[in-house]
């Protein structure tokens, strides 16, 4: 059934993955001292207080949107627990890959300003994906949950 806990799991974490697009994954300071911020949609610069996009991300963007999808695809398989359950081991997957893609873009970009990636420069964005694949896991023991529940019923009879 869709009005189950594992519904509200799967929702946050989709929730959690389309917040990439509101909070910058990495925040740095270029050799100018301009403030400067990595988005899944590009690189922003502050320009009289005005966010300035100065390269955009176009496949980080598509890449994001169906990462954070999936979720909301995943919750109407409900027929289907081992479908899904498998499903959203293969999302904890894409976002393990996500989060390697996002590091390396970020440290090609600080590389390019000789800075390092160090943990002042780690946004918000970043630790969106460890609280998505939690959310995942969650939902994941719902599901198995459900799962054994449905099994013993079909052994009483």
């Amino acid at each position: 059934m869709i009005q189950r806990v594992q519904t509200i799991w799967l929702l946050l974490a989709s929730v959690m993955l389309f917040g990439l697009f509101i909070f910058p994954y990495v925040n740095y300071i270029d050799l100018v001292g301009l403030g400067k911020k990595l988005y899944v949609t590009g690189a922003y610069t502050a320009v009289n207080g005005v966010p300035v996009k100065q390269e955009s991300f176009l496949l980080q963007t598509i890449a994001t949107v169906l990462l954070a999808a999936f979720p909301l695809f995943i919750i109407f398989k409900y027929k289907d627990r081992k479908l899904q359950i498998r499903l959203i081991f293969l999302e904890i997957v894409l976002i393990f890959l996500m989060a390697i893609w996002l590091y390396v873009s970020s440290s090609q970009t600080l590389s390019m300003t000789s800075q390092y990636l160090g943990a002042n420069n780690i946004g918000i964005g970043f630790f969106l994906l460890p609280i998505a694949i939690i959310f995942l896991s969650m939902a994941l023991g719902a599901i198995r949950k459900d799962e054994k529940l449905i099994k013993s019923a079909e052994r009483l009879r």
